[in-house]
């Protein structure tokens, strides 16, 4: 008997084990909420209806399964809670990260070390010889290299640079881009600037505009009166900009350009006007003319004038009288004094200023 009492499990006694669910005590004291919901046993009668009541209950909540439970194949489809997984905060685009380390032996890092010092070494000589080729011979003078650099080439280069520069400028040119305007009481004052001597007044009682290169095939002649007759007068107050680095604010009037244009018109292959003062001296009174090319885009510009009026008064010799050309979107350059014939051209003609080295479009 006692070989059978401990050898043979056979025979031996053991609870049935329950095929119901029930929370283990640790369960139910970590899950108080789940207390809440526990009711009296309902009887035979009352369980269908009960049964429906917990279904309905369960429903709205997972179920709650004992530690160590290992759910059925059945189990696995029915909606379990997930638990809480701290996911890593994604880390933006254009925030700093941090630098990886590097290592490098000893012998690569001097080598590497030599090398940029080189190539350092060798672009600043680059930029000073370029420096020393391009700068005027006087501002090289200053700063100790007294050895020439001028030389055709130097002349070619600054040419293509001011060629490319002309371009763009033309490129951005727009009708509808006005420079800004300004009240009378910020009108500076603005010296003569003639190239070289003011002309001698005696001209203006003999002065005539004349127009060439029209459409109708004529040369027109015009004097002072019969153009400030025929022309709406325009007012305008804007800064003249020099190409010497000054600038003043001018109270202007005259006609449009355009009306002219209109009223006058060139031949249709026409893109540029030849506008030539002849009464120009030079820096020893003597006859100096002088000519500009204006492409027509720029003399259609609403701010194109030509002027008669100076700061509410008929124009002065020293200021251009009896008629002077105002271009408030080119350089100074191209406000041609006391100017005397004008012709319209199909190709770019001669200018004054591009002859001796400066932009042939002045455009600011």
């Amino acid at each position: 008997m006692e070989d059978k009492k401990n050898g043979d499990d056979s025979l031996q006694t053991y609870d049935k084990p329950s095929t119901e669910l029930e929370p283990k005590k640790d369960i139910a004291e970590s899950c108080p909420a789940a207390l809440e919901d526990v009711r009296p046993i309902a009887t035979e009668a009352e369980k269908p209806a009960a049964l429906e009541a917990t279904k309905q209950a369960n429903a709205d909540r997972p179920p709650l399964l004992p530690a160590g439970h290992e759910p059925r194949r059945d189990e696995e489809a029915s909606p379990v809670a997930a638990s809480s997984v701290s996911a890593k905060k994604r880390q933006s685009f254009f925030a700093e990260r941090p630098l990886p380390a590097i290592e490098m032996a000893p012998r690569i890092l001097r080598y590497r070390s030599r090398r940029d010092f080189l190539v350092f070494g060798t672009g600043a000589l680059a930029v000073l010889t370029g420096a020393g080729f391009l700068l005027p011979q006087e501002t090289l003078s200053r700063i100790g290299i007294h050895r020439s650099m001028d030389s055709p080439a130097k002349e070619w280069f600054l040419n293509r640079a001011l060629r490319i520069d002309d371009d763009v400028a033309e490129a951005l040119y727009s009708a509808n881009r006005k420079v800004p305007t300004y009240t009378k009481s910020q009108i500076t004052p603005l010296k003569n600037n003639y190239n070289g001597a003011t002309p001698d007044p005696g001209y203006i009682s003999g002065w005539k505009l004349t127009l060439d290169g029209l459409d109708s095939g004529l040369i027109i002649s015009l004097d002072i009166r019969s153009i400030q007759a025929r022309f709406p007068v325009h007012e305008q107050i804007t800064r003249l900009v020099c190409v010497e680095g000054w600038s003043a604010i001018a109270w202007w009037a005259g006609l449009r350009f355009d009306d002219l244009l209109r009223a006058y018109p060139p031949m249709s292959q026409a893109k540029w006007a030849l506008v030539e003062s002849s009464v120009n001296l030079d820096a020893s009174g003597n006859p100096d003319p002088y000519f500009m090319a204006l492409d027509l885009a720029t003399g259609r510009h609403p701010q194109t004038l030509l002027a008669t009026h100076f700061n509410g008064e008929p124009l002065t010799v020293d200021h251009g009288a009896p008629l002077r050309l105002l271009v408030p979107v080119k350089l100074g350059l191209k406000n041609v004094k006391a100017i005397t014939k004008i012709t319209y051209v199909a190709e770019e003609p001669r200018d004054y200023w591009a002859e001796r080295g400066y932009s042939r479009y002045d455009g600011i």
